[in-house]
């Protein structure tokens, strides 16, 4: 990469510092439901109960599939930011310190984080073809994790999830709909973060040339510092 200068320049630069970063795997508790009709699923019209699945096909195969969506049952993706709301259950005293025992000995205060984490998933049905024949209306999930950080005063949540999984099954018997059964897994990312200013040693740089090039666009200009007095804060002050 090319640079602007040759020489390196004392900068300060605003940076969220990384206070503890955990990842943690969470199982939630299994979702049963007995009566589909409950989360919008209606198969009336068919022969059998309007609560049987099964009734829908002679042989009784069929696919069940499920996905995260919003609130309105939309499909959204896992990666991307919102698809799962993560925030952390401020408490009216803040947060407790709670002294913890490190595996090799020692002791060390952290700070106690409740965290809560809620989205939605849909169920769609269909037949072995792929052809959906009954989707439920966004089914809410939520679940209450706590936490034991290092989470000083001035410091914020920042999370993401990166890993989720769920998975539907249809529990039946004698060909006769029993209840339904959904798992969901999530891995999530826990960091607590506070904006602060470092001095550092760098170089200002710019972009390459593109390959093939016929250069036409200028080199972006780089405001002028004023060393003398910041960062570097040793000159002298006249009286």
């Amino acid at each position: 990469m090319s640079h602007l200068g040759h020489d390196t320049e004392r900068l300060c630069i605003r940076v969220p510092k990384v206070y503890d970063w955990v990842n943690r795997q969470i199982d939630l508790p299994q979702l049963s439901f007995r009566k589909l009709s409950s989360i919008g699923f209606n198969f009336d019209g068919i022969a059998g109960t309007s609560e049987d699945p099964f009734s829908l096909f002679e042989d009784g195969l069929l696919n069940v599939n499920c996905y995260l969506s919003d609130s309105l049952g939309n499909p959204v993706d896992p990666n991307s930011p919102n698809s799962i709301t993560v925030t952390e259950i401020v408490q009216p005293q803040g947060r407790q310190s709670v002294v913890v025992h490190l595996p090799k000995g020692g002791k060390i205060t952290l700070q106690k984080v409740k965290v809560l984490i809620r989205g939605y998933i849909v169920v769609a049905i269909s037949d072995l073809q792929g052809t959906v024949t009954s989707v439920s209306d966004a089914i809410p999930f939520a679940t209450v994790q706590t936490f034991f950080l290092c989470a000083p005063p001035g410091t914020t949540l920042n999370s993401h999830v990166s890993y989720f999984e769920t998975d539907a099954n249809l529990i039946w018997d004698n060909k006769s709909f029993s209840q339904l059964d959904i798992s969901i897994t999530i891995c999530l990312d826990v960091q607590m973060e506070a904006q602060v200013k470092l001095e550092v040693e760098g170089k200002f740089c710019r972009p390459r040339r593109e390959l093939p090039s016929s250069l036409t666009c200028a080199n972006p200009q780089i405001p002028p510092q004023c060393p003398e007095i910041f960062p570097n804060d040793d000159y002298a002050l006249e009286e």
